[in-house]
C-alpha cells in the first residue's frame, strides 16, 4: 500500500458557538465594528468580528504558540 504525504484534510467547517458577554464588552465590540467601518468603508456585523479577534489573539501569545507547538511536537 502507497503511503500519501497528504495525512488528513483539516475540518474547515464553521462551528457554531454561542457565548455570553458582559455588557461592557459588547459594548466595546459594537464600538470596534463603528471604527472598523470608519476605517475600512464597510459595516460588519459586531459578531463577525469575534472569529478574526480570536484567531489574532491566539496567534500573537507566545506562551500559547510554543505550548501548542511543544504538545504537536509530542504527539
Amino acid at each position: 500500500m502507497t503511503k500519501l504525504k497528504l495525512s488528513a484534510i483539516p475540518d474547515d467547517r464553521p462551528v457554531k458557538l454561542t457565548v455570553e458577554l458582559p455588557g461592557a464588552v459588547h459594548r466595546d465590540l459594537v464600538a470596534y465594528a463603528e471604527v472598523f467601518a470608519q476605517e475600512h468603508g464597510q459595516r460588519v456585523e459586531p459578531a463577525k468580528l469575534v472569529p478574526s479577534m480570536l484567531a489574532r489573539f491566539m496567534s500573537a501569545d507566545r506562551a500559547f504558540v510554543r505550548a501548542r507547538r511543544a504538545k504537536s511536537d509530542a504527539g
